[in-house]
This record gives C-alpha cells, sequence and structure tokens, in this order.
C-alpha cells in the first residue's frame, strides 16, 4: 500500500512543479496518463464511433418539402445467392483449372470462369448464352439447400428502400415476375406492362475466404454472378417506364439498368442509347431525374453515356470504381491512375466530381445540360458534390446514407458502436492540386464542407461494419436514402 501512496505522492509533485513553470504542459502530459477521479471530456470518454453515430441521430433530419411520388425503373430481377462450391458440385462438375470467359455457353465455360476468379478472391459478372442451360441451372440453384432468394436488380432495390417510408408511393417499371412481384413491398405499385410470365433470376455464386475446391483456395471471400437476361440487357422496359409517368405524375424519377446494355456489343447498344437518350428526353423538364451509374468495363460505352446521358438527368450516384473509369474514358483528371490504392484519396475524388459538373454539369450558369448533384460513395467515406442554388439539405442527406451503409452492411435496422469503426481519414485536403486547402473531419460534427467554384461538398465517414453479413445492394440502399433527405431547392424547370 505504501508504494502506491509514494507513487501518487511523487506524481502530484511531478505534475506541480511541471505546472508552476509551464502551466499548459499538464493537458499534454494527462492525455498519456490515466488518473482517477480527473474529468476528461466526454469526446474521450465515448470512443470516435459512438459520438459520430450520436451526431448523425441528432443532424439527420428529414427535408421541409419531401416526395410524395417516386417513379423508379427499370432493371429488376429476382437474386438467387447460393455456395458456388456446393452449387457447381451438385451439377456434377468437376473441379479442374480456371479460365475467363467473356460469355458463358456451357456447364464448363461456368466452372472455369467461377474458379478462374475464386483463386483470385475477385468479384464478376457475366451473360450465359444458351437460355435452355441457364434455366436448368437456375432451377437447381433455387432449390439448393441454403439457397437465398432476394429483390435483385438496382431499380427494384431503390424502390424497396423508398418503399420503408409509408408516406411516399412508389412506382417500379422492369420486368417484373411472378416470383419477384410476390416479394416486393406492397406499397409498390407496378403498371401491369411491366408484368411478365416468368422471372428474371441472377445467380450469385459465393465462396468464403480459405474455401477449397480441388487444387482451389479462395485469397478472400467474394461472388461470381452471372444470367441470361435479355430484358435487362436491352433496357425493354424503358419506353414503357416513361409512358406510365404521365399518369403517375412522380416528383422525382429514378433511372438505372443502363450498364447492362454493355454486353451487347457495340452495334447494339449504340442504337438503343440512342432510343434511351430520345425517350429520357420525354419526361418533363420540371420533374429532376437521377440516374444511378454501375460497374461498367467499355470504354466507349462509357463515354457515350457522359456525352449523351449525363447532360439530360439532374442527379447521379456512383462508387469510387466508377467515378474512375468514367475519368479515363474520357481522359479527364487523374486518368493515369490505374486504380485506386486502398482508401481513394479525397483531393483527387474532388478533382474528378469537379471536372464532371463542369465538363458535363451547369457548374456554368450559361450551360444547357441539367447535372447539377453527384453522390459519390466508397468503403470509408461519402461525398456529395452540388452546384450552388438547386439542392438542399445536403448535409443530412450525405450522412444518411452513411449511417444506412453502417447498419444494412451489418444486417442492422441501426448502427452498432460494437460492430463497426472508423476508417476514414481524419485529415485530407479539398484538391490533389493547386490551390488546395487543408480540411479535417470533426466527429461531433461529422460533415466538412467545402466549396471550389459554385460547387459545394459535403464529405461524411461511414462507420464501417467489422464483418459485413450483405453488401449487394448497398449502393442502392445510400441512393435512396440520399435522395428521400434531399429537397430541390427551387422549381426551375431542369
Amino acid at each position: 500500500m505504501w508504494r502506491k501512496a509514494s507513487a501518487a505522492a511523487l506524481l502530484a509533485l511531478a505534475v506541480g512543479y511541471l505546472y508552476h513553470g509551464s502551466p499548459e504542459l499538464p493537458e499534454h502530459i494527462l492525455q498519456y496518463i490515466t488518473l482517477p477521479n480527473f474529468q476528461s471530456s466526454s469526446q474521450s470518454q465515448n470512443s470516435l464511433e459512438q459520438v459520430i453515430s450520436a451526431a448523425w441521430e441528432t443532424l439527420i433530419t428529414l427535408p421541409t418539402r419531401q416526395w410524395s411520388r417516386v417513379a423508379v425503373g427499370v432493371n429488376a430481377c429476382v437474386d438467387v445467392v447460393v455456395s458456388g462450391v456446393g452449387l457447381l458440385q451438385a451439377l456434377a462438375v468437376d473441379p479442374g483449372s480456371g479460365l475467363d470467359h467473356e460469355v458463358l455457353h456451357s456447364k464448363e465455360d461456368l466452372r472455369e470462369a467461377f474458379i478462374h476468379y475464386m483463386e483470385r478472391g475477385a468479384a464478376a459478372e457475366r451473360f450465359f448464352s444458351d437460355e435452355e442451360v441457364f434455366q436448368r441451372i437456375a432451377r437447381a440453384a433455387a432449390e439448393y439447400p441454403g439457397a437465398k432468394l432476394y429483390v435483385g436488380g438496382n431499380a427494384a432495390l431503390i424502390g424497396q428502400k423508398l418503399a420503408t417510408y409509408p408516406d411516399l408511393m412508389v412506382l417500379l417499371c422492369g420486368p417484373v415476375g411472378p416470383k419477384l412481384h410476390e416479394m416486393l413491398d406492397e406499397q409498390i405499385v407496378v403498371p401491369p406492362d411491366s408484368l411478365q410470365e416468368t422471372d428474371e433470376y441472377h445467380l450469385i455464386l459465393e465462396y468464403k475466404a480459405g474455401e477449397q475446391w480441388g487444387s482451389t483456395q479462395a485469397p478472400q471471400a467474394n461472388r461470381f454472378i452471372f444470367s441470361h437476361d435479355v430484358s435487362n440487357g436491352e433496357m425493354s422496359s424503358l419506353e414503357t417506364f416513361v409512358a406510365s409517368l404521365e399518369e403517375f405524375e412522380p416528383e422525382l424519377v429514378v433511372l438505372s439498368g443502363l450498364h447492362m446494355m454493355e454486353g451487347q456489343g457495340k452495334e447494339l447498344w449504340e442504337e438503343r442509347l440512342k432510343e434511351a437518350v430520345a425517350a429520357i428526353s420525354d419526361i418533363r423538364k420540371d420533374i429532376p431525374i437521377h440516374l444511378e451509374l454501375a460497374s461498367m468495363t467499355d470504354r466507349d460505352y462509357m463515354n457515350s453515356i457522359m456525352q449523351e446521358v449525363m447532360p439530360i438527368v439532374s442527379s447521379i450516384g456512383l462508387n469510387e470504381q466508377e467515378l474512375l473509369f468514367l475519368s479515363q474514358a474520357s481522359e479527364g483528371p487523374h486518368a493515369d491512375l490505374p486504380s485506386w490504392k486502398g482508401i481513394p484519396d479525397v483531393g483527387r475524388v474532388s478533382d474528378i466530381l469537379l471536372w464532371v459538373l463542369e465538363q458535363h454539369g451547369r457548374s456554368d450558369p450559361s450551360s444547357e445540360a441539367d447535372l447539377t448533384r453527384i453522390h459519390f460513395h466508397t468503403l470509408a467515406y461519402h461525398i456529395l458534390a452540388t452546384v450552388d442554388g438547386y439542392w438542399a439539405n445536403q448535409a443530412a442527406a450525405v450522412m444518411a446514407g452513411a449511417r444506412v451503409a453502417s447498419s444494412q452492411a451489418c444486417g442492422l435496422q441501426s448502427v452498432d458502436v460494437s460492430k463497426v469503426e472508423l476508417k476514414a481519414p481524419l485529415e485530407f485536403h479539398s484538391s490533389h492540386g493547386e490551390p488546395q486547402e487543408k480540411l479535417s473531419l470533426n466527429p461531433a460534427e461529422p460533415v466538412t464542407v467545402w466549396r471550389r467554384g459554385n460547387v459545394t461538398f459535403h464529405l461524411t465517414p461511414v462507420l464501417v461494419c467489422k464483418q459485413p453479413l450483405r453488401t449487394v445492394g448497398l449502393g442502392d440502399a445510400i441512393t435512396a436514402e440520399g435522395l428521400i433527405y434531399s429537397e430541390l431547392k427551387t422549381q426551375q424547370p431542369f
């Protein structure tokens, strides 16, 4: 006991002596030592994750004027999630060596492509050309023990998320078969012309980190997706979707599925894209349109979307891979970067977002383009970039998107701070080049705001789920929440 007393006395003398010579010093010392009964700040008592989560709950508020009718289209399907190795074994396919195929024509092609990506731990999506063989595989997948069926397709997933708000009426247009119709929220209205006799199935073959099949071992968990989806591939519901808007009278239109046409080949997508642009142009000018992008690999196709589609929509949503590919396709900022290394640099992301709004948006008031908003999301943080004067409540909107990413990835309705971690940088720059502003993240007010010209950026961190249960559809949930909390500032025609 006397040792403890002596140590306490010596510590008190040391602190007293140092304080006499340098009154500000004890605060620096006290951050390295723990003394009983000393009052510390609430932030140090709580983890940064707790501080951010609590701030979200206080600061996320719905806008003054909310949407009451939203129309969503046009890609929809049923996702069948199943063990990849288990399904292939059930199909009596033996393991062997991997080989990539751009298009799958048989069970053997499927086996080779699955092994090729499994041994790399990489995600991939492929088209299966033989309808009859695909339907047999789809039936086997749906009946496989432990298989799970989910609503799939960006439009259907965004619609499902929007439908969780009871005062919001949602129109969903896309290829809706009997199984998907049964799974959709009852608040969702599906026009009769969108209903079809059979469902479009997308098979998602999952594998776990370390899982083995023959001599192949997966270095990390991932999934291999394939389908024989002609309806979504041709965006065949687009004209039906636009025609149904007149009767439904939406206040907001959400469009997705353009990426599905990429697999049709240049001749087909060039023609279909012209028809899509004509259809989108028929939507009333006073209705804002949000375009949700998804993974693409054809630079010509991405460039065509940038030149022809982006200027006629008001808002876009995309992730870090899509943003970098978009810049590479048009030789924009940081196009020489082959890929992001780790967490994407905020300054570089900011540069590309500004460039998109300057080149294809209305950052110049004299521009005829309609694009005024970009919702960017990556694992560690989200950014909303908006042209000044068009959108309100964007701080709440970007936080709402991050909050749903944090909860849904963990399979929860709300954020559990014990299951998430902060990965966002606490300090960063507004640009990778000059002039640049040094910025920091305040966990108690977790939105950092900066301006470049007449574009305002809102950044918030994501509390990343340590053990994610389901990441499919996360981007769609982020987009839906961001739109729910967004308000159109002016009633100027877009």
